[in-house]
């Protein structure tokens, strides 16, 4: 009830301040997110089946938009039945016990040209931190596709605990990269 009332309040005081708060629908065909790890110097790629967004944004008014996202640990592949089996293993994403990673935004910055960075905070295993995300809009018709990249330390999150936790084998460096299309966000 506190959630929908929160929800009424924020939606009448935009609607008071003639923010307009369109909420962008993803396009799953033409979206993916996908993340790089170096092991023993050789880039290895995987990405993520399943994940949703909740993104409101106008890109005239970046402060007032928001941009949610919950992941799936568990559709974390690599492509490889091996390697795919270890992923919902306590040492990795220990899927168990914390079946969803997210970033909430707390804020969102015109960069100029398309560009914004958009500021929150994302939660892996547990563990919450900053992160800043680059973002490029371009438009194609009634399409808006967001792209970026960004890198986090895995150590950071836990992510490969015990042996795995060591570096010289398995980078600390993840590079997250994202194509997100969207309908819904208003013109650039």
């Amino acid at each position: 009830m506190l959630k929908i009332r929160t929800a009424v309040v924020l939606a009448a005081s935009l609607a008071l301040t003639g923010v307009a708060f369109a909420q962008a629908k993803v396009v799953p065909a033409q979206s993916q997110i996908t993340f790089a790890i170096k092991e023993m110097g050789v880039p290895v790629e995987g990405k993520f089946g399943k994940w949703t967004a909740d993104i409101a944004f106008d890109p005239k008014q970046p402060a007032a938009g928001k941009v949610a996202f919950t992941i799936v640990t568990a559709s974390a592949s690599f492509g490889v039945p091996e390697t795919d089996a270890e992923v919902p293993k306590p040492e990795w994403f220990n899927v168990a016990k914390f079946p969803n990673a997210t970033f909430a935004s707390t804020a969102i910055t015109a960069k100029g040209g398309g560009k914004f960075d958009v500021a929150g905070k994302l939660t892996v295993k547990g563990t919450t931190k900053d992160v800043v995300v680059p973002i490029a809009l371009t438009q194609a018709g009634p399409t808006t596709t967001a792209t970026g990249a960004f890198t986090i330390k895995r150590n950071d999150f836990k992510v490969g605990e015990g042996e795995w936790k060591d570096t010289s084998q398995l980078a600390d460096d993840v590079s997250v990269k994202f194509k997100i299309a969207l309908t819904g966000v208003a013109p650039l």
